[in-house]
């Protein structure tokens, strides 16, 4: 988090002076970031690796790093947001707006890069329309700064770009800062102090950027097992290596020289490579292959230690482990899931704080629009986990369940029925149609 006293702002904005200083903060963070989308992308320690030349040298790598961030991110936003009016108002409009922004795909973006960096970054906009709109900005080129009281709030906002000329090459570093009210355009060169080249006015009522950290730490789902997964790929890199070494292992001859035939002027090792023949020239003569042993039982134990360590301080479950099977129950199920669920809940808390800042400018600029909508307070996120779902397990505790609580809960517990209220109203409805044909048949 970069932090900044409210007093340096000149009428509300950051100086060009100010903006060059924060720059320099969010260079500091620069390798890092770089390091963990190589890390997701596939560029691993080993891939830089060296050996001697002439001996094998096979790089593996193993995409770790994007199924942890697959799981986390899936789990948290696989199944999409849901919003409603704790004070029971209609919310319509606000839903229309969300599914027009595509908000539930740039939720998984955001969840992903979240994931990945440690926190997420959106930008709000208005579109030709003169309608809100938001998209997922590269955290890398994003970032806020906050005050420095106990609420951390949000100062300006930058987001970084590259302008280029006609052919492609880059001119000079686009600097855009939003402020509560205004976006302001800069341009610098290098590590220059940016100069204002324009600005416009924006009507969200608060900086139209959000970031969304994955926990207090702004810390990636795998930045710290990064040192295991390099192990791990070194020691499947040196598997193979050590196979493909024993399989071109040296022939060392005893009691015979390395002449050339009489016939075609052939060596040795050439008379043996076509004819898959050897005459030894004398009783004592032998041949074996200089190898050294493997103990691929060894191997393996370290391998899957690894792969636990990783597992398990990540918190992520291994699918392919065989206590994942398909008749387990749903309790033995959230057990095995119960480290996921903890971390899930942790990036739930910090993801929905998110979302509030999303509603909060949102609202604001639809009222301003003239729309009528409830106040972003009044708003309540709710969130559902993407789970395999055992329907016979459902099945068997709703009847169970029959007769204790109302049909329209029973129905909210069925995982393929959305509106329970709707299909309460249906079911109700068709129950009234039946009861008038029996009255109708006199039975």
């Amino acid at each position: 988090m970069i932090q900044l006293d409210r007093e340096w702002l000149r009428d509300g904005e950051p100086t060009p002076e100010l903006v060059r200083e924060a720059l320099r903060q969010f260079d500091r963070e620069a390798v890092r970031l770089k390091q963990l989308k190589d890390y997701y992308d596939g560029e691993h320690a080993v891939s830089a690796r060296m050996r001697m030349k002439g001996a094998p040298n096979h790089r593996l790598w193993h995409d770790l790093p994007g199924y942890i961030v697959a799981m986390t991110s899936g789990y948290l936003v696989g199944e999409p947001v849901q919003y409603q009016c704790i004070e029971g108002q209609d919310i319509s409009l606000l839903t229309r707006t969300l599914k027009r922004c595509a908000a539930d795909n740039v939720d998984c973006e955001l969840a992903t890069d979240a994931a990945i960096y440690g926190k997420a970054v959106e930008v709000y906009y208005a579109d030709g329309d003169a309608m809100p709109r938001l998209c997922q900005a590269d955290p890398r080129n994003a970032f806020v700064v906050y005050d420095t009281t106990v609420e951390h709030a949000p100062l300006f906002g930058v987001l970084l770009s590259d302008k280029l000329g006609e052919r492609f090459e880059r001119v000079c570093q686009r600097v855009d800062v939003m402020t509560d009210q205004w976006i302001i355009h800069m341009e610098r060169n290098g590590t220059e102090t940016p100069h204002e080249v324009g600005r416009e006015r924006h009507f969200f009522g608060h900086v139209p950027m959000g970031e969304y950290w994955n926990n207090s730490r702004e810390r990636g789902d795998f930045e710290g097992v990064m040192n295991l997964i390099d192990a791990y790929d070194a020691l499947q890199s040196d598997r193979v290596n050590d196979k493909q070494q024993f399989t071109d292992a040296l022939m060392v001859i005893y009691g015979a020289t390395v002449e050339e035939d009489e016939e075609g002027g052939r060596s040795l090792q050439q008379r043996l490579r076509e004819t898959r023949t050897l005459e030894m020239p004398a009783a004592d003569a032998r041949v074996e292959y200089l190898t050294k042993s493997l103990s691929e039982s060894d191997t393996e134990v370290l391998k899957n230690s690894l792969r636990m360590d990783i597992h398990k301080l990540c918190m992520v479950p291994d699918l392919t482990d065989e206590a994942f099977g398909g008749n387990q129950s749903g309790v033995a199920m959230e057990f095995k899931l119960f480290g996921l669920e903890q971390l899930t809940r942790v990036k739930e808390r910090w993801f929905r704080e998110g979302l509030l800042w999303r509603l909060n400018c949102l609202v604001h600029f639809l009222k301003l629009r003239g729309f009528d909508l409830p106040d972003a307070e009044t708003l309540e996120v709710q969130f559902s986990r993407s789970l395999p779902v055992n329907r016979l397990e459902v099945a068997q505790t709703l009847r169970t369940y029959d007769g204790l609580v109302s049909k329209e809960d029973l129905l909210a517990q069925v995982p393929f029925i959305e509106d329970a209220k709707a299909a309460y109203a249906r079911l109700t409805l068709s129950s009234n149609e039946e009861r008038v044909i029996r009255a109708g048949s006199g039975q």
